[in-house]
């Protein structure tokens, strides 16, 4: 009597997909899970460190209707919507040393963000509609607001505020233009390749990276 056959187990693909469409990669590197959150349809590419771990040492209050305030997880790390982190970035917040004492404060990311492979982040906030290039550093406590272009291997220096509609480059880093009103919507390339072949094709510097989300698998 023959012995039955063995069923092959099914591939797995490289990316874990959330009910809320964020797509996260099995070869991700990520600490303290419970202090990030994803904002939905969000990329977190292969060798990727979220460092949720270095988190506020005074937790969120909460209230609830059914009872009285408690204290909910710090949050270490908020990424939001449409937000792609290309593979090999580290993304730690902040720090502090007060005396003696290590002290981390929550970063933001906002909505449409792309951030280039092996790239370096510990801003306190960068709001949406950013492309950063490939190997940038971004030094504790800077703040990028809206609408800005930082080309690659630029090295932001800490405390440094990016005002809105700029383009950014250097070592350190200097505002050396600005997007113009093209930006996100007919302006920019389809950056192929910066996630190690994900598909993508449509997606503008600047704009609504759904179609770049979509496209990867």
């Amino acid at each position: 009597m023959s012995r039955p056959a063995t069923r092959k187990a099914a591939p797995k693909g490289e990316y874990i997909e959330t009910d809320s469409g964020n797509k996260v990669s099995r070869r991700a590197a990520i600490t303290g899970t419970a202090n990030i959150t994803l904002g939905g349809r969000t990329v977190i590419s292969a060798d990727v460190h979220l460092r949720g771990d270095l988190h506020p040492s005074r937790p969120a209050p909460s209230s609830s209707n059914n009872g009285p305030a408690r204290d909910a997880p710090p949050t270490s790390i908020s990424i939001g919507r449409c937000t792609v982190v290309s593979a090999g970035c580290v993304v730690r917040p902040p720090s502090r040393v007060s005396r003696g004492a290590v002290h981390y404060y929550p970063m933001k990311i906002g909505d449409n963000v792309f951030i280039g492979p092996n790239t370096t982040i510990s801003a306190i906030s960068i709001s949406s509609h950013v492309h950063i290039g490939a190997g940038c550093v971004i030094h504790p406590f800077a703040i990028i607001k809206d609408n800005v272009k930082i080309l690659p291997n630029t090295v932001v220096p800490a405390h440094m505020v990016i005002p809105s509609g700029s383009v950014v480059a250097g070592r350190p880093a200097r505002v050396v233009g600005e997007v113009g009103e093209g930006w996100g919507v007919s302006a920019g390339g389809a950056g192929g390749g910066a996630l190690g072949g994900a598909g993508g094709q449509g997606w503008v510097e600047g704009g609504d990276l759904r179609e770049l989300v979509r496209g990867i698998r």
